[in-house]
């Protein structure tokens, strides 16, 4: 299928994504994907591959549609009345949208960090415990204190936080807050995490710790980042994507998109023109 769509400001068409969205032995694939709330369309014919173990980050204009887009990797736009989502969506090959799909359970293998943090009113280790409770996944307190100490050391946190296990997680900063998050996301060993935003509420001391806990997770997890911060994309992604307007402008190697992309939407996103 072939969208056109014009930009009065820059008499810029969009045909069709540009770049490399494609790729052998992806995690994650959609064809075609349209996302309508209501009658107003907030996506168009996405078309994009996700490759196991990188980080994907997504970029664009405010409303341009990345968030959207994200949300509908692990079906968190069921939960918004009049979302309707066409085309195809695969995770490993499986379609993640076919009627006898779980989304409780495709939640537990696609991950999600908010740009807020939303710790749990509980301790820090009921938060991190919280999940694997919920699946079964330790059958006894030594095993559970396990899962607990190795997410939180995974997240970067652990030492931090040893002697204050039973404290509220919602007592520590917000840096740590998010560390949290996501030592809570990965107790239940996903395989991708989707991550909207995660370090815009956070100072830059906090936001640099994050951004190096998201490239080693990647050694382990797949991870798509939604951001709108074109300097956090450049320093933690292998691949990005340009969204304008609800369209999929253009996918390539993170640095093609920012030394030379091969849109002219994309060079006057990166170039300042607008955004």
């Amino acid at each position: 299928m072939i969208n056109t769509h014009k930009r009065e400001e820059f008499d810029i068409e969009i045909n069709q994504t540009v770049g490399k969205p494609f790729i052998k032995d992806a995690k994650f694939s959609t064809r075609n994907v349209d996302v309508f709330y209501g009658e107003k369309q907030a996506i168009f014919d996405a078309n994009i591959d996700i490759g196991k173990n990188q980080i994907i980050a997504m970029i664009g204009p405010s409303g341009c549609g990345k968030s959207t887009f994200l949300r509908c990797l692990n079906r968190m736009n069921d939960t918004i009345q009049d979302c309707h989502i066409s085309g195809d969506i695969r995770l490993d090959g499986e379609d993640i949208y076919q009627k006898q799909q779980d989304p409780v359970l495709l939640r537990a293998r696609v991950g999600m960090v908010f740009q807020k943090p939303n710790p749990f009113p509980k301790s820090i280790y009921d938060n991190v415990a919280y999940g694997a409770k919920l699946h079964g996944l330790a059958s006894s307190k030594i095993e559970l204190d396990e899962l607990v100490e190795k997410s939180l050391t995974r997240a970067g946190l652990f030492k931090e936080v040893k002697d204050s296990l039973h404290k509220p997680g919602t007592g520590l900063s917000g840096g740590q807050q998010q560390r949290l998050c996501i030592a809570r996301t990965i107790a239940i060993d996903p395989e991708v995490i989707l991550m909207d935003e995660p370090t815009s509420a956070l100072d830059p001391i906090a936001t640099a710790v994050i951004e190096e806990l998201m490239i080693s997770l990647s050694k382990k997890y797949t991870i798509a980042i939604v951001t709108h911060s074109m300097q956090q994309a450049a320093r933690v992604s292998q691949r990005t994507a340009y969204f304008h307007l609800g369209y999929l402008v253009e996918v390539n190697d993170t640095n093609t998109v920012f030394t030379n992309p091969e849109h002219q939407l994309t060079e006057n996103y990166i170039t300042g023109r607008f955004g």
